[in-house]
């Protein structure tokens, strides 16, 4: 029952631009499938009521459908699309941001005794499982808020709560918990990939960023790989890729500008790894842009 009303909520107030009266609520709905997408992930919860979407992360690839929710507890690149949608029956998906500052005050109040002990290593980026009846239970009551304004802002911030202790005490518990671990190894690599979303245009050394990290150089490569699905360098590539692709949808006719302002020094080497990620040469993906082409369902939820 909480999964046909939640397809009715999501229905019913979804907008154009995707967000609801709630802070960091938000409601996507697409109607036919697309080619994929690049994006960066956010830290979210995502739930799909209908249809379905696909994310890829390196080499690993994410399927979520109708009754699953997918948790990203790192900010990262990613590409993705829906998948299953059909005339009459669009992808409905519910997205919350996660709050690192919210599952640390949980924590804080719970005390270590009321959770699953946590693995204390760092876990994958990207986790999808079943939903339980007492999420989506969760979620519809949210949104059955955005009705009741006089309700909203007393009681939206109480069931946004829930839903993060139904997450934080749920199959991916671990990947959540981690966002409010001041120590966690999640915490640690966080720092890195903020570091190099700061400083992506220079080159670095990954001992440099190690000990930024406060970790040694081993123990950063391997939580590293297993929370982003990369290696460092192959993290700032994406990164790098990705905002030379917002660069050109302004400047479309400076493409070796463009390359060298995101950290590029060879023009044919930055116009080979842009089609390897985006599928096409940057002189036809700005062109692509430029027309208007929008290919639905990276982002997320």
């Amino acid at each position: 029952m909480s999964l046909d009303e939640l397809r009715e909520q999501l229905e019913r107030h979804v907008r154009p631009d995707l967000t609801t009266a709630i802070d960091g609520v938000r409601i996507c709905k697409f109607d036919h499938t697309a080619p994929p997408e690049s994006s960066m992930s956010g830290t979210v919860l995502a739930v799909v009521a209908q249809g379905g979407k696909r994310l890829a992360l390196g080499d690993r690839v994410y399927e979520y459908g109708a009754g699953q929710y997918l948790v990203a507890s790192v900010d990262l690149p990613v590409t993705g699309h829906v998948i299953d949608a059909a005339p009459g029956r669009p992808v409905l998906g519910f997205g919350m941001t996660l709050e690192p500052a919210a599952v640390a005050e949980l924590l804080l109040q719970v005390g270590p005794g009321d959770l699953p002990r946590s693995l204390g290593t760092a876990r994958p980026g990207i986790a999808v499982s079943d939903a339980p009846d007492e999420l989506l239970d969760a979620v519809v009551r949210l949104l059955r808020l955005l009705d009741r304004p006089r309700d909203r802002k007393a009681l939206a911030p109480l069931v946004k709560r829930e839903i993060l202790w139904r997450l934080m005490t749920g199959e991916q518990g671990d990947v959540v918990r981690q966002l409010g671990l001041a120590d966690s190894s999640l915490t640690h690599i966080r720092r890195a990939v903020r570091w190099i979303r700061e400083n992506y245009t220079r080159p670095f050394r990954v001992e440099e960023v190690a000990q930024l990290s406060g970790m040694s150089v081993s123990a950063f490569h391997r939580n590293f790989q297993a929370v982003t699905a990369m290696s460092p360098i192959q993290f700032q590539k994406h990164i790098r890729l990705q905002a030379a692709r917002l660069l050109l949808a302004n400047s479309p006719n400076d493409i070796t500008g463009v390359g060298n302002r995101v950290g590029y020094d060879s023009p044919s080497q930055f116009s080979r790894e842009y089609r390897r990620l985006f599928g096409a040469p940057p002189s036809l993906d700005a062109v692509r842009m430029r027309g208007g082409a929008s290919h639905a369902g990276a982002a997320l939820p």
